[in-house]
């Protein structure tokens, strides 16, 4: 369950999520002005319609959970970090208002999640790994696989300590969580080996088959973001 609903994080942790989230994109705007031409500003509207659309394909699991990939790595590597928080940001705000994917009160912790954590983590996951690599070489999609399976996990870890942390700072007059009702010793784990068994993979496959695509007859859009830094 990424896209954390209404209802399960405290004000105490949504609030602070918001403020951050809204001045985090501020400077990504300003930074996506600065490194990104004119005429790629149209890729950043297929990259969050690409995300919103990755994002809608749910695979249930036992337990009455679902999980997704989320396209944030192969947009950030396409248009760099900073643009990919943007269009992921969007994408999931379109989720949360109109079809009540995500909650309304957990946006900042979403996008924070989903479109802060998982574009940077894999972007210079990616970078790390395919080095210097020709863009045709195989090197480029292990290295995006990589990337995608490291950032989901990374933000599955972050989202199973937001719910995890609920018991800890809002509680009931008699003592119950007044949120999310497990403690870090379950959330965290219910969070994470869901995605390293599953997800994560999902995520790799996703990135690793679009890079590949790109390669063989777009491969200029590989190019893109490194040839504006």
């Amino acid at each position: 369950m990424m896209h954390i609903p209404d209802g399960y994080l405290s004000p105490q942790t949504y609030l602070p999520f918001y403020a951050f989230i809204i001045a985090y994109l501020a400077i990504a705007a300003r930074k996506v002005k600065s490194t990104i031409r004119s005429r790629y500003v149209p890729l950043l509207a297929l990259g969050a319609a690409f995300s919103f659309l990755i994002m809608m394909f749910n695979i249930p699991i036992p337990g009455g959970s679902s999980g997704h990939a989320v396209g944030g790595v192969i947009v950030a590597i396409l248009l760099g970090p900073w643009a990919a928080s943007i269009a992921i940001s969007i994408a999931l705000i379109v989720q949360a208002l109109l079809f009540g994917d995500g909650g309304i009160t957990a946006i900042g912790a979403n996008c924070f999640n989903m479109a802060l954590v998982i574009p940077f983590i894999g972007y210079y996951t990616y970078k790390l790994i395919a080095g210097k690599a020709a863009i045709t070489s195989s090197r480029r999609w292990v290295a995006g696989a990589i990337a995608g399976y490291l950032a989901i996990n990374v933000a599955a870890l972050c989202a199973g300590i937001e719910f995890g942390i609920q018991p800890l700072i809002a509680l009931a007059p008699d003592g119950h969580p007044l949120y999310a009702p497990y403690p870090l010793a379950v959330a965290v784990p219910a969070m994470v080996i869901e995605h390293i068994i599953l997800f994560g993979f999902v995520e790799a496959i996703v990135t690793a088959l679009v890079i590949k695509y790109l390669q063989k007859g777009e491969n200029e859009l590989l190019t893109i973001y490194g040839g504006a830094e």
